[in-house]
């Protein structure tokens, strides 16, 4: 399945049906007098957030969504059927905005919350509305309202509890394929991820998701390589895990470059929780680990772990320390021994 987290979508909602101007005109019945009934409401255009849909693909197939018209009322006293109403399902996660992809309509950030987009036109009165007994034999009726019309945008926002961060080839797609059931495309290139992954990672009982996104480089936030495009799916993660490729001639440079695209990007990213990994070791000597760690530390100011992706070095302390930093409402059970699960180190 395709990746797509941007889609432009347009709705709207169903007009009302239009009031009837009718008589009651019955043979042997002496008295008869206005009977037209009212039109029907418009149909609603609503959107939903609901489980096992993580990409808006559907949204590029299809892009406009219009409600039905409520229908006309009629004689008889008979009012029209409402018009049916038309939902938007979109992945847990999904920002809602107007045209100008600024202004936040909704935030369907758990799955089962909806939000009302358009709401459809009432229907028209009819003549039997208007019967008075100054005005027995009202000839008039209402139109029904007209359906809105908007153009929105749909912006899906990953939901993960830990995010990866690093330039391309740091191993964040080693360290998924690693601790988790993910298998995301790894090459000995730069920009082996071109979308973002999800991955569910288990240590010591309990489970939480791990967002892989796209390497970011200097200048990310002008739109250089990808751009800072998906850092928008690290938004709602508890902490980032920042992992800082062991065998580069100066990792300091590679970690404040990581960190001044975040300061750049805002929406709070560099104040999130952080922990940054040294990753690679297996290909340097210890005393290279030594220095390279030393430095990293006087750049960041704080502990800065060590792992190898590929040997599987120190990958249970860098999955605890994760896990520390999620919050317990994050935290899930891990499934019972004998069912199929992630790896756990």
């Amino acid at each position: 399945m395709k990746f797509l987290d941007l889609a432009k979508v347009y709705i709207r909602s169903g007009s009302g049906g239009g009031g009837a101007v009718s008589f009651r005109r019955e043979k042997f019945v002496e008295y008869g007098g206005p009977d037209g009934g009212d039109g029907g409401s418009g149909g609603d255009v609503w959107a939903e957030a609901v489980d096992g849909l993580n990409t808006l693909i559907d949204f590029r197939y299809q892009q406009h969504f219009f409600a039905k018209n409520g229908q006309p009322g009629m004689g008889r006293q008979r009012s029209g059927k409402d018009g049916d109403d038309i939902v938007l399902r979109v992945p847990a996660g999904t920002e809602i905005l107007e045209e100008d992809e600024e202004t936040v309509i909704a935030d369907l950030a758990r799955a089962g919350e909806r939000v009302l987009l358009a709401r459809g036109g009432n229907g028209g009165f009819g003549n039997l509305h208007f019967k008075t007994s100054t005005n027995q034999a009202p000839r008039r009726a209402n139109a029904g309202q007209p359906g809105i019309e908007r153009t929105i945008w749909l912006r899906l926002k990953l939901i993960a509890d830990a995010g990866l961060l690093g330039l391309p080839n740091a191993g964040k797609s080693t360290f998924l394929a690693a601790t988790s059931n993910a298998r995301p495309k790894i090459a000995d290139y730069p920009f082996t991820t071109l979308v973002p992954n999800l991955g569910v990672v288990g240590i010591d009982g309990v489970e939480f998701v791990v967002a892989d996104i796209p390497g970011l480089i200097e200048g990310a936030h002008e739109g250089r390589g990808l751009g800072d495009m998906f850092l928008g799916h690290v938004e709602r993660c508890a902490v980032l895990l920042h992992l800082v490729d062991g065998t580069s001639e100066d990792v300091v440079a590679d970690y404040e470059t990581i960190i001044g695209e975040l300061e750049a990007y805002g929406a709070g990213l560099d104040k999130k929780p952080r922990i940054t990994a040294l990753n690679k070791i297996d290909a340097l000597a210890d005393e290279e680990i030594a220095e390279k760690r030393a430095a990293l530390e006087e750049a960041s100011g704080g502990k800065v772990l060590t792992m190898s992706g590929v040997s599987g070095t120190g990958l249970p302390e860098v999955l605890r320390a994760l896990r520390q930093r999620i919050d317990a409402g994050r935290l899930r059970t891990r499934r019972e021994e004998g069912e199929a699960g992630p790896w756990r180190p």
